[in-house]
């Protein structure tokens, strides 16, 4: 590293020894207060954004279906408790364009208490007082065998006809099938229109936007869910082994942490080795199969992703994604070998840090009530917001008529000047909407919901950072360990951050929750415009989002790195950010190299943890191990509870190993600060670890000499 003055000008004058110093300052005052006060605003707006759209929003818009009348079906306490179903009086009219636009079919829509069971016309029903009895529970109240046919149409009191049909997302879609590669509907291909028009059941598909695809994958979910209640003891059980190894690897860690490393190092390339040659052994067994040579672009989608295994393609990518992975781990070793040794020395040290700070372990459950704290108040203030709009009713009509798509009022349509001028048309719930001053500033009322929960999930994260840092500072900090730290560091730390720094906290997280949510709007638009052709835009749009995010990681990781300096010197975000910021400057090579090894070897393990409970998983639950055979349960897809055990895995090892990296990262400040303020004398003794002053050829003047 240069040492020259110039150096140093550019990047801070480095630290000075100061002989009062004994970590993390005691005697500090508040910081960022302005900040503080536009957080604590923030926040009483946000619960007076709470309030109002729990006083105006009404979930039941998003739970129950709403017919015609803008009532709800299936609602406990009112007329239609009983009549949980949504039936279309003419599917076929929700294939109109208008339903893009008005995001509502236009056609009847009545509450019913089952759906149809079979086909039938009005006319055939007419005829036949059961068949009528049975049809009337698809017409409006009225309707009646001594009405004619024309009338009961005319007045829009019954359907012309009835299909076969399935309840799905509580609405009652057509039944189809296919038979012999012919849509059909109630094992028939036509049916009649009851307009005396034979029409293929293949005009349904557009009314019902796809439902061939929407049953397949209805029976999907199902098979998952079903699997999930076959299967949820043996995943809670794998993540409590899963939770149990992560223990186990950092208790470990404290005591045999240089062979634990290593050992942790061959294991992972062991694991991606044995999953290559697992890839490779499949992919041969399946070279003389019949159809085990179609590629995954023949094959196409499919519903059951099990056909994917039968494919030698398949495993053929995973293999080569694996020895990718492999190649890449193999590679950064032998070039980070000699770093290696200093990044076990450093994690060494975090290994006794946590032994000495054990609650440390458990603040990550802290931290994640606090989000799910956060995560559920966004949720329900969302759909709060979005169902706080009144309904809204337009007409509705099949011959031309000027008083088409506008508002109207359902009470008195039958008696208004819209109704006289167009006789054939109706007044039918549209969609939820407002003009009222509250309704038309709903979407910022959301914006302000999404910007809040950024902030707020930002502050929470932050906060633990903070807690974590000061914690592992006292200790890094104490010249006689554990006798001259705190005698609960983490709860000193958390209140120092509270009462000191919620300031602070507030900025930092502010500052990165602007950059998120203008990642969001750039999503946001990009989802808009998909449809462009403008190919400029595009580009421009893409480098826009890859500015912003690589600028949203600079930020966590400067904001991460001032909260360590807040938790030392309790000094405000700007001057921590700085001071942090042109530490790591002065030792860009060391921060480079070192501080990455060691996060790498943390990744190391969450991998290895993730590996071992997915093999473990994969043979429990494919029934490729004769022993597990009776107790593993019959599965549609094994790969259900193998992705979720993988998933929760990894969210598990690393809630535990995130306590470590902010260890590691609080610890290497800490080293960085030593090496600057003391020079290893019997005056200014570093502070540092014995195997750290080894591995770095450091030693106090006071120590022996070998």
């Amino acid at each position: 590293m240069p040492e020259d003055g110039e150096y140093f000008g550019k990047n801070g004058e480095p630290r000075k020894y100061d002989p009062t110093f004994k970590g993390p300052i005691q005697n500090r005052g508040c910081t960022d207060i302005v900040c503080c006060i536009l957080f604590i605003l923030a926040i009483l707006g946000y619960i007076a954004v709470g309030i109002l759209a729990w006083s105006q929003g009404d979930p039941r818009k998003v739970i129950y279906p709403t017919d015609s009348r803008g009532q709800f079906c299936g609602q406990a306490g009112t007329p239609l408790e009983k009549k949980p179903l949504l039936f279309y009086f003419n599917i076929m009219k929700c294939a109109s364009p208008m339903v893009l636009l008005e995001f509502q079919c236009p056609t009847t829509q009545m509450c019913v208490e089952k759906c149809p069971e079979k086909f039938m016309t009005l006319v055939k029903a007419y005829s036949n007082n059961n068949d009528f009895d049975y049809y009337k529970q698809f017409c409006k109240e009225g309707a009646t065998n001594t009405m004619g046919i024309p009338q009961i149409l005319k007045l829009g009191l019954c359907p012309a006809m009835l299909t076969p049909s399935r309840p799905f997302t509580r609405r009652c879609f057509p039944a189809l099938g296919q038979k012999g590669g012919v849509i059909t509907v109630g094992n028939n291909s036509q049916f009649d229109d009851g307009n005396g028009k034979m029409r293929d059941a293949k005009d349904l598909v557009d009314g019902v936007k796809n439902a061939t695809l929407v049953i397949e994958a209805r029976q999907v979910v199902m098979k998952i869910f079903e699997d999930y209640t076959q299967s949820w003891y043996w995943i809670l059980i794998g993540l409590v082994i899963a939770m149990l190894t992560s223990l186990l690897f950092i208790v470990l860690l404290r005591f045999l942490a240089g062979i634990m490393v290593w050992v942790m190092i061959v294991m992972v390339i062991l694991v991606i080795g044995y999953g290559i040659f697992h890839c490779y052994m499949e992919y041969a067994s399946l070279k003389e199969e019949p159809g085990a040579n179609v590629t995954l672009q023949q094959l196409g989608f499919q519903t059951d992703f099990t056909v994917y295994l039968q494919i030698r393609q398949t495993w053929l990518a995973f293999m080569i994604i694996l020895a990718i992975v492999e190649v890449i781990i193999i590679l950064l070793l032998i070039f980070l070998r000699k770093r290696i040794c200093i990044a076990i020395a450093l994690i060494k040290e975090a290994s006794r840090a946590i032994g000495h700070v054990m609650s440390s372990l458990f603040y990550p459950l802290f931290t994640f009530v606090l989000l799910a704290m956060v995560i559920a108040y966004w949720a329900v203030t969302a759909v709060f917001l979005s169902t706080s709009n009144e309904p809204i009713y337009k007409v509705f009509n099949e011959t031309e008529c000027e008083h088409s798509r506008a508002t109207c009022e359902p009470a008195n349509y039958t008696s208004s000047l819209m109704k006289k001028q167009c006789p054939d048309s109706e007044c039918l719930f549209a969609f939820y909407g407002g003009e009222t001053v509250y309704h038309k500033y709903l979407i910022g009322l959301q914006f302000y919901n999404v910007f809040l929960f950024f902030w707020c999930a930002n502050f929470v994260t932050a906060l633990g950072q903070m807690t974590l840092a000061g914690a592992f500072a006292s200790y890094y900090w104490a010249f006689v360990k554990p006798d001259d730290m705190p005698a609960f560091p983490v709860f000193s730390s958390l209140g120092r951050s509270l009462r000191y720094h919620t300031g602070t906290l507030a900025f930092g997280s502010l500052i990165l929750s602007i950059v998120q949510i203008i990642r969001v709007l750039l999503e946001y638009l990009d989802h808009k415009l998909q449809g462009a052709q403008n190919k400029c835009t595009k580009f421009l749009l893409c480098c826009l989002k890859c500015c912003f995010w690589c600028l949203e990681k600079f930020i966590k990781f400067l904001n991460r790195n001032a909260y360590i300096m807040v938790a030392i010197y309790g000094k405000n975000f700007c001057t921590s950010a700085r001071d942090a910021f042109f530490l790591l400057m002065r030792n860009m090579i060391r921060v480079a190299v070192l501080d990455k090894v060691t996060d790498f070897l943390l990744f190391l393990g969450k991998l290895l943890i993730v590996g071992l409970v997915g093999i473990f998983a994969f043979f429990f639950f494919s029934g490729r191990v004769k022993a597990f055979e009776n107790t593993a349960p019959n599965l549609h897809y094994y790969w259900v509870p193998i992705i979720t055990l993988v998933v929760g895995s990894y969210l598990i090892a690393h809630g535990f190993f995130s306590v470590y990296a902010m260890c590691v990262d609080t610890l290497f400040l800490c080293f960085l600060e030593d090496l600057e303020r003391n020079d290893g004398s019997a005056e200014r003794p570093y502070l540092m670890p014995e195997s750290l002053r080894k591995v770095l050829n450091k030693k106090n003047k006071t120590e022996p000499a070998e």
